[in-house]
């Protein structure tokens, strides 16, 4: 006699992942399921879905590190579990943030003793790291409005309008008026004359650039300092200043050493930068580092002791994963000075080859400078058939990610497409990158002109109908709003299919 069992449905021991129920039933995705699946199952499923991503090494859209050695990789998955803000649990790992707070600062030529420990924080990125510097820049404001007897109830800062989205949430958040300087076609950073007209007894400090998210220009620091020193001179004001190195912390020491813009410039009280960006940590790292002692009042720093002895802590929030602050320590005394200053020569070189590639087209103007953070942002010549949008479309077909964004006020009708060069993108990538935005071109020339034709036609028609033309720039505008409404669309669009 045969025996013979049919499996419940419960029962996927004898199944592999892709024929069991799992793969064919639906998952709930917006309440938790009642019953478990098995933990293979629920990898395969994950997974599969996580394919459908882009690929991180071909998102040049980002500043964000994608790439670290296998032993560097081992060291943050060891130390995964463990929370960096249990300071009397994990001394070691907190020795390793201090030790990296103060390379960064000799980096940065903070004025410090032979043996003076540096003032600073490991922050999740450069977006804490800029609320905690204008929180401290306020604060010291507010004290000094107090003792003085004059209102300190509406303080600002002066920036330019290319700054990254974080300063507009502090200035939210934090009650603090945010004064821009706006830009112009074909000078896309803050103007240093220009911010300090900007400058009033309310001004907390002033903001600089270091590597302008639109072009990687550095803005000029140094004329930004000794035309404040001035104006603190005639006026009785000290107006500091703070930069934002997110991007340009990390390279300007290695490429740019003579370059004046750190803590040798007498204004500059704190500066911020990215570790996960030229850095070379995966996404999660930031640093904040001030002058000295009296440039972080002390009311700001909290002590705790009910996590083992007294810690003090200035953070925005509390538990986070070591892994990073390992990880930047291990970028630090592995590469060095050499390695780093030689993996920025490289990504300067790669733009350089990006850059010559495109001016061989003949259809694009470079927007990018030379010096700065390695990037070339680049816009067509002639945009009247097809635009800048389309080119970022169309390349994803390809795999890349290239993104198209217009500058802000007062240079919102300029349209640019922008290419990252990070540590993991080599010259054979940056020359078929070339060759597959002339594959685009040449398929664009090819195709109808779409939304651009259009209003160029209807505004002929309104000539004739003698109705008033609409200059270049006009059009240029209305062709710019159509895309970013299109875009915005497809992604709320995606959203709600998800």
């Amino acid at each position: 006699m045969v025996l013979s069992k049919i499996a419940s449905q419960s029962d996927v021991s004898v199944h592999s992942t892709f024929a069991s129920r799992y793969v064919r039933d639906s998952l709930p995705r917006f309440k938790m399921p009642d019953n478990s699946i098995p933990k293979e199952a629920a990898y395969q499923i994950i997974n599969d879905e996580l394919m459908l991503d882009g690929n991180p090494r071909l998102n040049l859209a980002s500043f964000v590190t994608t790439w670290m050695e296998p032993e560097c990789d081992k060291l943050m998955m060891d130390a995964i579990n463990k929370n960096y803000v249990d300071m009397d649990e994990y001394p070691v790992t907190t020795e390793l943030q201090n030790r990296c707070v103060n390379m960064i600062a000799h980096l940065f030529n903070a004025p410090l003793g032979d043996s003076e420990a540096a003032v600073g924080v490991g922050t999740v990125g450069s977006s804490e790291a800029i609320m905690l510097a204008g929180l401290a820049f306020k604060r010291k404001w507010q004290n000094k409005r107090k003792a003085e007897g004059k209102p300190y109830d509406k303080p600002n800062i002066v920036t330019g309008a290319n700054v990254q989205v974080c300063w507009e949430k502090f200035a939210r958040y934090f009650e603090v008026e945010l004064k821009e300087v706006k830009l112009r076609e074909g000078y896309y950073v803050m103007d240093p004359v220009k911010a300090v007209e900007m400058v009033d007894e309310n001004t907390i400090c002033v903001a600089a650039i270091l590597g302008s998210t639109l072009n990687g220009e550095f803005e000029d620091v140094k004329l930004l300092n000794d035309l404040l020193v001035e104006k603190n001179k005639e006026t009785g004001w000290d107006t500091p200043i703070h930069v934002d190195a997110a991007s340009g912390g990390f390279i300007a020491p290695f490429l740019y050493p003579e370059l004046e813009w750190d803590f040798r410039l007498p204004l500059v009280k704190s500066i911020n930068v990215s570790g996960h960006k030229y850095g070379l940590v995966y996404a999660g790292i930031g640093w904040v580092i001030w002058r000295s002692k009296e440039d972080l009042p002390e009311e700001l720093i909290f002590h705790i002791n009910y996590l083992g002895a007294d810690q003090p802590t200035f953070t925005l929030n509390f538990s986070k994963g070591s892994s990073q602050v390992i990880a930047q320590y291990y970028q630090l005394i592995r590469l060095g000075y050499e390695g780093y200053r030689n993996v920025m020569e490289n990504c300067h070189e790669n733009a350089m080859v990006l850059k010559e590639g495109l001016e061989k087209t003949g259809r694009f103007n470079i927007v990018s400078k030379d010096d700065g953070v390695p990037l070339v942002a680049f816009s067509l010549k002639d945009n009247k058939r097809h635009d800048e949008f389309e080119i970022s479309e169309m390349l994803r077909r390809f795999g890349w990610i290239v993104p198209a964004y217009t500058m802000p006020a007062d240079a919102q009708h300029i349209t640019v497409l922008r290419v990252v060069i990070r540590e993991d993108f080599s010259r054979t990538l940056a020359e078929r990158l070339v060759i597959d935005i002339q594959k685009v071109l040449h398929e664009l020339d090819t195709l109808p002109a779409k939304v651009n034709a259009k209003l160029v036609m209807a505004d002929g028609e309104n000539g004739k109908n003698g109705t008033v033309k609409k200059t270049v720039i006009e059009t240029q505008r209305e062709v710019t709003a159509y895309w970013k409404k299109f875009v915005t669309e497809r992604k709320t669009n995606k959203k709600q299919i998800c």
